[in-house]
């Protein structure tokens, strides 16, 4: 019995989602809150994106895990709640489809006066997802509609599953200038893979090289365009224990490989636009 090749429409945990099954079978879904891509299947294969057993599934609340939307504000480096408001937000379905090799949806959410009580920016912001094969693409797109310029930061929150974050080892980031968040000290990456074995919250600037991380018997590589910066993050022990929407061993399944652009803020003029991207692969 073949699996038919559908972008269809489902409830998730109680909210409305679009399931993209392209004609291999790959798969993904995501929500309409948040522009949630709360799974990844590539083809023949199991779930790459972790998705906390924990995550609340409530109207203006983020849900841990999947690919949650930073913007218009990075973490807690702004006048913002931490991470901004996009990913709390009800988003527009504006597509979804199937092709001959790919299924694909674009979501889209516009200024409103919710988000000019926070925020000043009249934008509209899209998000695009693709599927096909071993492949996951995703792209924001960010236009100013106003009258008047503004900045922003942002990044695709990426929760990768892994099956022993002790046993993985991010490769690429070599000769990086890295902001540590958690000693305040900036540095250049010296090693040539790294391995996470503590908690970890790191920015890695002017990221150009495509990135692998390798698990024992398999690899994922993760392409960025346009995102300048990589954040790495893993909660690790003490900090999964304060997060009540995370197991206290959910850090042990997980990674935080983040396409973003925190360091240089975005700046739009009236009716500019800008876009940045990330692709997962399997390999």
């Amino acid at each position: 019995m073949t699996t038919p090749n559908l972008a269809e429409r489902i409830d998730f945990h109680g909210m409305p989602a679009t399931r993209l099954r392209a004609p291999d079978g790959s798969e993904a879904i995501v929500l309409d809150h948040g522009a949630h891509v709360v799974s990844w299947k590539p083809r023949g294969g199991p779930d790459r994106l972790y998705l906390s057993p924990d995550a609340v599934f409530k109207e203006g609340t983020a849900v841990r895990g999947g690919v949650p939307i930073c913007f218009p504000q990075f973490a807690s480096n702004g006048p913002l709640p931490s991470h901004g408001f996009a990913r709390k937000s009800k988003w527009e379905l504006v597509d979804a489809r199937v092709g001959e090799d790919y299924a694909m949806a674009n979501l889209r959410l516009r200024y409103s006066d919710a988000t000019l009580a926070q925020w000043q920016g009249k934008f509209v912001l899209e998000l695009a997802i693709s599927v096909s094969g071993d492949r996951l693409d995703m792209e924001m797109d960010v236009l100013n509609d106003g009258d008047e310029s503004f900045s922003f930061t942002a990044a695709l929150h990426t929760y990768l599953a892994v099956k022993e974050v002790e046993e993985c080892m991010l490769e690429g980031l070599r000769g990086q200038e890295c902001s540590d968040s958690l000693t305040k000290k900036r540095f250049r990456e010296s090693g040539t893979s790294f391995m996470i074995d503590q908690e970890v919250d790191r920015i890695y600037h002017g990221t150009k090289n495509a990135l692998l991380l390798r698990e024992q018997h398999r690899a994922l590589a993760i392409y960025s365009e346009n995102l300048p910066d990589t954040v790495v993050w893993n909660p690790w022990v003490e900090r999964s224990k304060q997060l009540q929407d995370l197991p206290d061993n959910g850090f042990r399944r997980m990674l935080c490989v983040e396409g973003a652009v925190v360091e240089t803020p975005i700046v739009l003029a009236p009716q500019e636009s800008w876009w940045g991207r990330q692709t997962l692969m399997t390999l």
